[in-house]
Order: C-alpha cells, then structure tokens, then sequence
C-alpha cells in the first residue's frame, strides 16, 4: 500500500461518509421521526441531529476532502488548463463544480431552517442530496490515468 492509497482511501471515505449520512437522515432518520415523535419533540431532535452533522461537515469533512482532493490533483498533475481537457479533465472539472453547488445548497439549507423557512430548507437538502449522488457518480466516471 502506498501513501497515496491512504489519501484516495481517506478522500473516498470522506465522501461515503457524506452521502452515507444524507441518505441515513433523508431515508432513516426523517420518516422515523415524522412517524415516532410529537412535533415539538421531532423539532428537537432533527435539529440536534442537522448541528451534529453540519458540525461534522465543517470540522471533518470538508478539511478531510479539500486537502486530500487537492493532494491527489497535484499528484495527478491536474491543471486549471487540464480542467478543459477531455476526458479526465472535464468529468474532473464538473465533479468539482456540481461538489461546489452542493455545499452551497447544504449552508444555505442550514440558513433556511435557522430562519424557519420549511420548504426551502426541504427543496435544498433534495437539491445537496442529489448534487452529493452526483458527485458520486462522476468521481466513478473519471477515467482511470
């Protein structure tokens, strides 16, 4: 094993964890507690559980990514120009934008429930859940080099 299998394998787990705890809250957690809970109570757990994992996202997930999707560009010899290219370069280039899109959509879908505003919070949390299998499917894409 080499030291650059050890930053895919972190840059790879990151992402699992990501999306892994998206759909766990979008598909586990949300029914559970709309069918388990009283309203005020459901209030407080879910937002327990959306600080516990921004929390996570700022502290863990997006250092862990940045720098390890950085290391492996500069290691790969990435570009800006390259962005343009072809092949690796442009399925490189749209995963790191749609990975830009989704992190917008996820801080603002923190703002929109701060500020109490349920459906937009809902349409963004779908719209960062989406972006984030998306992301998944085109870190799959990129041709191996």
């Amino acid at each position: 094993m080499t030291w650059w299998s050890v930053v895919r394998f972190l840059h790879v787990l990151g992402a699992a964890l990501w999306v892994g705890g998206q759909l766990t809250v979008s598909l586990v957690v949300l029914p559970l507690a709309r069918r388990l809970l009283d309203p005020e109570r459901r209030a407080g757990v879910l937002s327990a559980v959306g600080r516990r994992f921004g929390l996570f996202t700022v502290a863990a997930f997006l250092p862990v990514q940045l720098a390890t999707g950085i290391a492996i560009a500069v290691h790969k010899g990435v570009t800006w120009a390259s962005l343009a290219e072809p092949g690796y370069g442009r399925v490189l280039a749209a995963k790191l934008l749609l990975f830009c899109l989704v992190m917008a959509a996820a801080g603002l879908h923190g703002l929109a429930i701060g500020r109490g505003l349920a459906r937009t919070a809902r349409a963004l949390a779908v719209a960062s859940l989406v972006g984030s299998v998306g992301i998944i499917l085109l870190a799959a894409a990129l041709p191996a080099t």
